[in-house]
């Protein structure tokens, strides 16, 4: 299994591929989570990563494939992975795709997880967090039992900036314009699974497992 997700902010990947790994034993990765482990760690491809970063400029492309590869190449990768959060666009996917079968560890499959707009916008907006011990809630989904306070510590709850509706709307436009047309790239190629990612966290990794013909 070696798998790359996708799917808009707020559709649940991260669930499932905790599931996923949880279940299968392979790891996530991240490009998010080496960037910063390679910066903490002061590798030739961190420094270099950080040199970007302390400008305020993106990381390029290069730098982000050199730190998968790397990553790609050790023990736990062998039974498969999961690609998160890369690649974002279809020129990134076209590089990553030559690099993958350089190291005969090519794609088997993209796992679409797809939520309508409404509850995308609903499970995003709606979410609030504690001030005090960080518990979350969704007032959609999850209320707190009064409004406004914490039900684990009682104190105050709030709405993250990057959760009110017109942070969320940016970020979905931003995902439409530059990741959605991955769905196309990897359909030319057979290689779209979908599953509706609405319901319980269960069913909708039993769905997954279906799809990508796990047992």
């Amino acid at each position: 299994m070696r798998i790359v997700l996708l799917g808009a902010p707020g559709a649940g990947k991260g669930t499932q591929a905790k599931k996923l790994i949880d279940k299968y034993g392979i790891p996530q990765i991240s490009t998010g989570d080496i960037l910063r482990q390679n910066v903490a760690e002061g590798t030739p491809l961190g420094k270099e990563a950080k040199s970007y970063m302390d400008k305020g400029e993106l990381v390029p492309d290069r730098v982000v494939l050199g730190l998968v590869e790397d990553r790609l190449k050790k023990d736990d990768c062998k039974k498969g992975y999961i690609l998160d959060g890369f690649p974002r666009n279809t020129k990134q996917a076209e590089e990553l795709d030559k690099m993958l079968a350089s190291l005969d560890m090519s794609l088997t499959a993209a796992l679409s997880v797809d939520v309508p707009f409404e509850d995308l916008m609903k499970r995003l907006t709606g979410r609030r967090t504690c001030k005090a011990c960080g518990q979350m809630f969704n007032i959609y989904f999850n209320a707190p039992k009064k409004e406004g306070v914490c039900d684990k510590c009682g104190k105050e709850l709030f709405q993250r900036d990057d959760d009110k509706e017109a942070t969320i709307k940016k970020r979905l436009e931003v995902y439409n314009a530059q990741t959605a047309p991955l769905m196309d790239y990897y359909g030319k190629k057979g290689m779209v699974k979908s599953v509706q990612g609405t319901g319980s966290i269960d069913d909708i990794f039993k769905k997954v497992c279906e799809v990508l013909g796990l047992k």
